[in-house]
């Protein structure tokens, strides 16, 4: 599973800064306009309405430099309107001027029309707005295309396709970025953890485990129980110290990307269930992201706590794994005598919000749905997560 390319956020923190930028560069360009316009005032034929689209240029300006700087406002409409307004700008020349004139009305202003295409919609937008302005250019010019008109032209082409892959490097690296820190943050708390275990629970369990072997009864069962889980958490701490070595130095994915880190949950419930669970899986990894197998991990835990709390130490459970493409599900299952209608509910208002928060609330938190179906026959929880986490 590799990444798709830079997410929401990383994408909005590149665009924020390089139009920040933008904004800077489009005061120049319009006052390098306004002086070029006085400067060559003589070479219009019609000075009232220079003015007037002078005033207007200006007036947009002011108006996308407003619009431009809020993230809802950039529309595709926004994009469009900016374009309409550069070409018809670049059209009012042979009417401003005479018929052989040299330098279009708007000169190099037309440039941000195109930089801004290229910071949305990459090196593509930078090529379709370069190459609408410079038809526009062309068609506006009665006289043959020049080599200065030529290179204008080509360097337009060439500046829009050149920031707008740019921009998308940036916005990718930002994402690889973000994902990196992520990882190593995760890396260090799952290490912080796992020594925090180890120094504690895992203690714990393998007294309990020595003293029940001494006993008989139920403490001899308790320490069974114990040996069972004190197995399990040394098995989950090494592979989560495995998971944080990979997520700190990271395994490279297609085209230079960075790879998610997944695990195989159909592996991670055969190890971490239990011997006295029958475990049913596809015959083959289903991977999925490190995040949702642990979170999917502790519902089953937590529901086969349950069965044996409720039902007994001894009671048969079974956990069927199914993989259905777009979604997974793990079905929890006993044959105990089921729970009392209105149960649930009446934990919930009396606060104890075991079922609420140990397994509904860990689905809620991927996406994920836990429906519970219960009856005289036993009780069936159902953990469902969809494949897009």
């Amino acid at each position: 599973m590799v990444a798709q390319g830079p997410g929401p956020a990383a994408r909005l923190a590149v665009e924020d800064r390089l139009y920040a930028a933008l904004a800077v560069l489009r005061v120049v360009v319009t006052l390098n306009f306004v002086a070029l316009t006085i400067w060559r005032w003589d070479n219009f034929s019609r000075p009232g309405w220079t003015l007037v689209v002078v005033l207007a240029i200006l007036l947009w300006t002011v108006v996308v430099q407003i619009l431009y700087s809020v993230p809802s406002r950039r529309t595709t409409w926004l994009y469009v309107a900016d374009l309409a307004v550069t070409m018809a700008a670049l059209a009012t020349t042979p009417w401003l001027k005479s018929e052989n004139f040299r330098a279009t009305t708007p000169g190099f202003w037309v440039m941000c029309v195109v930089l801004a295409w290229a910071i949305h919609w990459n090196w593509r937008g930078g090529v379709v707005a370069g190459a609408a302005v410079s038809l526009s250019d062309v068609v506006v010019r009665s006289a043959a295309i020049t080599q200065t008109n030529y290179s204008n032209i080509f360097l337009l082409l060439l500046g829009g396709a050149v920031v707008g892959y740019m921009c998308q490097t940036l916005q990718q690296m930002s994402a690889e970025r973000a994902v990196a820190e992520r990882r190593e943050a995760i890396a260090h708390e799952r290490a912080r953890l796992a020594r925090a275990v180890h120094d504690g629970v895992l203690q714990v369990l393998a007294l309990v485990q020595r003293r029940g072997s001494e006993s008989t009864g139920d403490w001899a069962e308790l320490g069974v129980l114990a040996g069972e889980q004190e197995s399990a958490l040394r098995a989950l701490i090494h592979a989560q110290d495995t998971w944080s070595t990979s997520a700190v130095t990271g395994g490279a994915g297609d085209e230079g990307q960075p790879a998610l880190l997944v695990r195989d949950l159909a592996g991670a419930l055969e190890r971490t269930v239990g011997t006295r669970v029958t475990v049913a899986t596809p015959g083959r990894a289903v991977d999925l992201p490190t995040e949702v197998v642990d979170t999917l991990l502790g519902a089953v835990g937590a529901c086969l706590d349950n069965v044996r709390l409720h039902v007994g130490l001894d009671a048969p459970a079974w956990v069927l794994l199914e993989d259905h493409g777009d979604r997974v599900v793990v079905s929890v299952r006993d044959e105990g005598p089921g729970i009392a209608a209105g149960r649930l509910e009446e934990a919930r208002s009396q606060g104890r919000l075991g079922v609420s928060s140990s397994i509904c609330g860990r689905l809620d938190e991927i996406g994920g749905t836990a429906t519970v179906q219960t009856g005289s026959w036993g009780t069936e929880w159902e953990l469902s997560v969809p494949r897009d986490q």
